[in-house]
């Protein structure tokens, strides 16, 4: 090989070697930028913030979730507590019914009138029929019910409506009538039309309550079946301390309620205020047989003698017979 080869081999090798170095260092700044880049602080996003926030009052309200929980458990027993009080409360009732003792009065339903009434009236019956089984079961006083000449309309709708009948207690239905299976001389029909009035409960005797909702179409139908049949019959003594601006026809259920509260108060006054109903717009009556809003007899006749002096001087017919008038 020429010595001017050897020199044009050195020098290529110097160019190339130049190169490399050159592009070694253009790598290295490079990866120091990058580091530099790395190194500087994150921007914390507006994603990210909304985070940390949520997690700040997680944490802050830690405290005030164990307090509410802390209530949940506190509630809960003390729910438990009142379920537990009132299951003795019931249980002790259950105690206090078994030492009650049932008064041998019988009251007697008679459902004989099935015939006279409309399907919507022996309804209204089957409802207040009802109500009467309920109140005796809960009465202080029970009563040794009775409901006889049950069948027809009544006994169909109890069966359709009220199927629970048959396993009702403390109650005697009967299909026959009343008077084919108690004495006559024990009967005493409750009808409003009756001259006589009730004043005490006799134990022995059973008080017959007409089963018949008429909206008064049968007027007096109760009392002449007492008469036909020839037995004891009386009406409450409502008159004598009730004052009613409705007629004294009461409910099957009204009349039965009454009764029970007489066996427990012995007093017909309070009888009858804890159970009429307040559309019959019921007003004690006083010793006086007035109600405290009615004026007494001095104050009617002063009224009256205001009336008629007034009605002298503003009358026309009087001052057309004065004297002075006639003169003239």
């Amino acid at each position: 090989m020429s010595s001017e080869a050897i020199v044009e081999n050195n020098k290529t090798n110097l160019e190339s070697n130049d190169e490399g170095s050159l592009a070694t260092n253009v790598v290295d700044n490079e990866d120091t930028q990058g580091t530099e880049e790395c190194t500087t602080p994150n921007v914390v996003s507006k994603r990210q913030m909304k985070k940390l926030l949520k997690q700040k009052q997680w944490e802050d309200q830690r405290d005030l979730r164990k307090q509410k929980r802390k209530e949940k458990r506190q509630k809960r027993k003390l729910e438990r507590q009142a379920q537990q009080e009132q299951l003795v409360d019931s249980n002790s009732r259950k105690r206090i019914r078994r030492e009650i003792q049932p008064s041998t009065i019988r009251l007697v339903i008679d459902c004989s009138f099935d015939h006279l009434m409309a399907l919507r009236d022996i309804k209204k019956l089957n409802k207040q029929i009802r109500r009467c089984y309920a109140e005796n079961r809960r009465a202080t006083h029970p009563s040794q019910l009775y409901l006889t000449s049950h069948g027809g309309q009544l006994k169909s709708n109890m069966d359709e409506y009220d199927k629970g009948w048959l396993n009702w207690k403390d109650i005697h239905i009967k299909p026959e009538h009343f008077k084919d299976l108690m004495k006559a001389e024990d009967l005493v029909y409750l009808t409003s039309d009756s001259p006589n009035v009730l004043s005490e409960l006799d134990e022995t005797k059973a008080y017959i309550i007409g089963g018949l909702v008429d909206h008064n179409h049968h007027k007096g139908i109760t009392y002449k079946q007492a008469l036909d049949l020839g037995i004891s019959h009386a009406q409450l003594p409502l008159s004598s301390f009730v004052k009613m601006n409705s007629r004294k026809v009461l409910a099957v259920n009204h009349v039965f309620e009454i009764m029970l509260a007489f066996l427990e108060k012995r007093n017909w006054k309070e009888a009858f205020f804890c159970v009429l109903p307040q559309r019959k717009g019921a007003v004690p009556l006083n010793e006086n047989g007035n109600t405290p809003a009615d004026p007494s007899p001095d104050q009617e006749d002063e009224e009256e003698l205001h009336s008629d002096s007034s009605l002298e001087e503003n009358d026309p017919t009087t001052e057309d017979i004065n004297p002075e008038n006639e003169k003239s």
